[in-house]
């Protein structure tokens, strides 16, 4: 079934962003010890074996090669390290990590990451993570039985990694400043440049394309900051986006936005059905006979199509009505799939059509 909602005025700082002001991605390889026997089979796992070899040298263990090559850490996984890096972080401050098995550990339960490096794109290092796992799932194992609750290869450290290193922002650079708009559309940057002029005076904001909007911003730091978070808070009149529809073909879900018409159509959509079932079949020979028992299977196909009734759909130029007209038809999510692509296809459906 499918809802219609009103639509509401925003703020620029729901629809826009400042360019430069962004987060950053960092990764790094760990291992992450204590676990009860559910580690790494490191005997085809050799980079587990590598890297606590590694680990043992930077703590001053060396042992001899053919010592490493029978070593079995049951105990130890070799996992991937992601976390976020948010804008204007600074060194010391405390960000979540996620730790995602690479090798076929069968739980991270229990575990604790050992300081693990975080880096950046550029190859730095920004953090250093360690911490015990926070695993969501459950899991037991007996006799050939198994039993599992969610999923024990991934878990989070909440606080996890301390960064070590700050990335500039270009925000107090320059004598403006750049707004991206989260989706292009040519009247809401006309109107997000409007609103600020309102505001800030005439010429302070002017929209460069359908995505940037450059604003004049005061060269003090302290003033720029205020600057920005006063034009963060100006109210937009309420803006028609460009009308779209989202089609998601796995689940079946279908989302409109406001500004999705329709033009008057008629639709007939009959269902099709098809049934196969399979009987067995046993032959037996005569009695005294040199024959043998044959199974056979005997198929019947039985196709059904239900008729279809042709539905007049009138012109629908608001959202609330629009969304009447379809659950008017009483289709299925997956039905309705193909009726909208076949009303797009015939030119009354006056949206884009995206399927996901």
């Amino acid at each position: 079934m499918l809802v219609g909602g009103s639509a509401m005025a925003g703020r620029i700082k729901e629809i826009a962003a400042i360019e430069g002001v962004r987060s950053n991605q960092l990764t790094g390889f760990g291992l992450v010890i204590g676990l009860d026997g559910t580690g790494d089979q490191t005997t085809q796992m050799p980079y587990t074996t590598q890297g606590m070899n590694n680990y043992l040298q930077q703590l001053g263990i060396t042992l001899p090669s053919d010592v490493i090559s029978r070593l079995q850490f049951k105990n130890v996984a070799a996992v991937l390290v992601t976390a976020q890096l948010p804008a204007f972080a600074r060194p010391g401050q405390m960000v979540d990590v996620t730790v995602s098995s690479m090798g076929n550990a069968k739980s991270l339960k229990g575990g604790t990451l050992i300081s693990t490096p975080l880096k950046g794109a550029d190859g730095e290092i920004y953090a250093l993570a360690q911490g015990s796992l926070v695993i969501a799932g459950a899991g037991a194992a007996a006799g050939g039985s198994k039993v599992q609750i969610n999923h024990l290869s991934a878990g989070r450290i909440p606080g996890g990694a301390q960064i070590e290193r700050a990335v500039p922002t270009p925000l107090l650079e320059g004598n403006s400043i750049r707004l991206g708009l989260d989706a292009y559309d040519f009247q809401t940057a006309r109107r997000v440049a409007e609103a600020i002029n309102r505001r800030f005076g005439d010429g302070v904001a002017r929209a460069m394309d359908g995505r940037t909007v450059d604003v004049q911003a005061p060269v003090d730091p302290n003033a720029r900051i205020t600057f920005i978070a006063e034009m963060e808070e100006l109210p937009l009149e309420n803006s028609i986006r460009a009308a779209k529809v989202v089609i998601n073909s796995r689940t079946g879900s279908v989302v409109l936005n406001q500004a999705v018409t329709l033009g008057p159509c008629a639709i007939a959509h009959g269902n099709l059905s098809v049934s196969i079932s399979s009987t067995p079949v046993v032959s037996q020979p005569g009695p005294f006979s040199s024959g043998q028992t044959v199974v056979t299977e005997k198929a019947n196909i039985q196709i059904k199509q239900e008729p279809g009734v042709l539905i007049q759909v009138p012109a629908s130029p608001q959202l609330s009505e629009v969304v009447r007209a379809l659950n008017a038809l009483g289709a299925t999510p997956q039905d309705l799939l193909a009726i909208l692509q076949a009303i797009k296809a015939a030119g009354a459906l006056n949206a884009e059509l995206e399927v996901i």
